[in-house]
């Protein structure tokens, strides 16, 4: 379930004009920007973006980058952006950045249904005149490169068939490259990962724990820590529940000194319209404290209110 509060009916033209006034002349009325945008859903985002053009010309989300910054400005940026060209953009930001964010790329692939994914590549094409999959391999190598480009470019079988003997045989071909860290066994491991259904791979999941007495994710965590390991676990989280991985980046990204602004912001404007009141269900059994007290706790101003708004609470 969605936490985003939108109304049933709104005015895209006095939301233009709203917002026209919200950052015209000497100063921004941050808040009025947040009470109109962060209430409104992707479709209401879009016909307010196509009016504010219409009216005045100029492109909304280029104003607002002139008017906002900071972790501000960028949420509301990746707010503002089509849901498939959001994950564009973050998966490119994730692979231009010097320390590449693999863990993105690869959470965009697998959290995502076939149907997204692919419409997310066809976005990733238009916005940069190449493809993910192009950008993905440019930026990669070895057994990591024949993983991220085999998630980015699947197309899964969505259907609820599962095949237990080939179950039990691929997770026994799971556990053999995990447990001696097999290089050997790393085409399999991609094959399997990359084309099974997520059905099919819950089911092998499950096996493995059946018969390892052990959980594949707890397996990786003791075994693995190069990059194909930690892209390896990531995928299978992602897989089994993307709603608790997604519980698990907001933890990891609020946990200890400092705050992981990308990765809250990322989880938080991608989910909002989707499964977030979920997550944050998830994320007070983990942490026995609400989502909203803990974003409210580690930012301030703004960010703070907009990121409290796409909570679904007005700071």
């Amino acid at each position: 379930m969605a936490t985003l509060i939108a109304p049933l009916n709104h005015s895209p033209l006095e939301d233009a004009e709203a917002i026209r006034k919200a950052v015209k002349g000497w100063g921004t009325d941050e808040k009025a920007l947040i009470t109109i945008l962060g209430h409104r859903n992707a479709t209401q985002r879009q016909q307010i973006r196509d009016t504010y053009y219409e009216l005045f010309q100029e492109d909304l989300i280029k104003r607002l980058e002139s008017e906002l910054s900071g972790d501000f400005e960028r949420g509301m940026y990746r707010w503002m952006a089509e849901p498939s060209e959001r994950y564009a953009i973050l998966a490119n930001v994730a692979l231009r950045h010097a320390d590449k964010n693999y863990d993105v790329v690869v959470e965009i692939a697998c959290a995502l249904s076939p149907e997204e994914l692919f419409i997310v590549r066809r976005a990733y094409h238009i916005r940069y005149h190449h493809s993910l999959e192009e950008d993905v391999a440019a930026n990669t190598c070895g057994p990591l490169r024949q993983l991220l480009v085999g998630l980015v470019s699947s197309y899964r079988y969505g259907g609820n068939e599962i095949n237990g003997k080939l179950a039990q045989c691929e997770a026994d071909i799971l556990h053999e490259a995990i447990k001696d860290k097999n290089s050997s066994k790393d085409e399999e491991v991609i094959r399997i990962l990359t084309t099974r259904s997520k059905i099919q791979l819950i089911a092998t999941f499950n096996r493995y724990k059946d018969d390892h007495g052990i959980a594949i994710t707890k397996k990786l965590s003791d075994e693995g820590s190069d990059d194909f390991h930690k892209a390896m676990d990531i995928a299978i989280r992602c897989i089994q529940d993307h709603k608790k991985y997604y519980e698990k980046v907001l933890r990891n990204a609020m946990k200890g000194a400092g705050t992981n602004e990308e990765a809250l912001t990322r989880v938080i404007v991608t989910r909002a319209e989707k499964d977030l009141n979920e997550i944050k269900e998830i994320y007070y059994k983990r942490n026995s404290v609400h989502l909203e007290h803990s974003v409210a706790k580690e930012t301030s101003g703004d960010y703070k209110k907009f990121l409290l708004t796409l909570l679904g609470k007005e700071d």
